[in-house]
């Protein structure tokens, strides 16, 4: 085959990946468990073409520079494996806000390993499909898996994600800025490891927490599982702003979700706030209680209602 399109979509970290062991491999520091999204999907063709150039094309444009050279790294391993030299074509739509915390580089990076490893001539299990995704971007490993995913840290052959079982959740996700953010997720981790005081104990703390967050799965604990949750992601914000210099994604407007998130609490509503690195906050409930989280966060921001979804899929494609 020497075409293939692929769909993935984003994830949402409950326990969340911040920082790695190796930045090369994006082995993380500590693993971490995650929600695949029903919306926001990426869908990526990569076509095998007769040129001396890869050429990159994001949502109608073609582009140069630093996004053009993530896709070149991340199809020049696929051809290291393939152990073939041609080059590519990669048309990507994405619907996902880029760069804006709500995990944009996740679906790009599990659809490109999906389609690229097609195109090339590569049957990948979703175990190896999750450790070339990683290649790309790290919380790429858990956006080929469907639903709930855990990514194992370790070496490069222990690191990948593979599906857990979790209680009935909806997330409410809620929009506070779509714009692209001022520091990148991978300069903001970078920064957090080497300057930040609090982030040994981050590393320390989330290994623990991941194994809990684990136990309410299995055992059914929305409760425990959603305070895990909330618990772990301000943990990670306090990590990032003790930062030098420091680094704050969450503004006013994302405070006064949790806050609201809080005050539903208080009234009986399930709910709890999570936010990766951005200003967008997600809150996560039973079904039954996401009507009423949507209403109230509603009024603070643009929402809307995801569940669990698919893993990456191939699509037909148009020869």
């Amino acid at each position: 085959m020497t075409v293939a399109t692929a769909r993935a979509h984003p994830n949402i970290a409950l326990v969340k990946y911040w920082g790695k062991a190796d930045a090369a491999s994006n082995l993380p520091a500590t693993g971490s468990l995650s929600m695949t999204l029903d919306i926001f999907p990426t869908t990526t063709t990569v076509r095998i073409v007769d040129r001396d150039l890869d050429r990159v094309v994001f949502n109608g444009a073609e582009r140069e520079g630093t996004v053009r050279d993530r896709v070149v790294r991340f199809l020049d391993h696929v051809r290291l494996l393939a152990g073939r030299e041609d080059r590519a074509e990669v048309i990507t739509e994405n619907t996902v806000p880029s760069a804006a915390g709500l995990a944009s580089s996740a679906s790009g990076f599990a659809a490109l390993a999906q389609a690229a490893s097609t195109a090339y001539g590569l049957a990948l299990d979703d175990r190896s499909l999750s450790r070339l995704a990683r290649r790309g971007s790290g919380s790429a490993a858990r956006s080929v898996i469907p639903r709930f995913a855990v990514w194992h840290a370790g070496s490069d052959e222990q690191s990948f994600a593979e599906p857990v079982q979790a209680p009935p959740i909806e997330m409410v996700i809620a929009t506070v800025d779509a714009r692209e953010k001022a520091v990148s997720s991978r300069d903001a981790m970078q920064r957090t490891a080497m300057t930040s005081p609090f982030y040994p104990a981050w590393v320390t703390s989330t290994a623990q927490t991941l194994e809990s967050a684990l136990e309410a799965c299995r055992s059914g604990d929305l409760e425990r599982l959603g305070r895990i949750t909330e618990t772990n992601a301000l943990r990670m914000h306090a990590a990032i702003q003790g930062s030098d210099p420091s680094i704050r994604y969450l503004t006013p407007r994302s405070w006064a979700i949790f806050d609201a998130v809080a005050q539903l609490r208080g009234e009986g509503v399930l709910a709890w706030a999570t936010a990766d690195a951005g200003p967008n906050v997600c809150v996560i409930s039973p079904p039954e209680h996401t009507a009423a989280v949507a209403e109230r966060i509603g009024a603070l921001a643009d929402v809307v209602i995801a569940r669990p979804g698919p893993g990456v899929r191939l699509q037909e494609t148009d020869a």
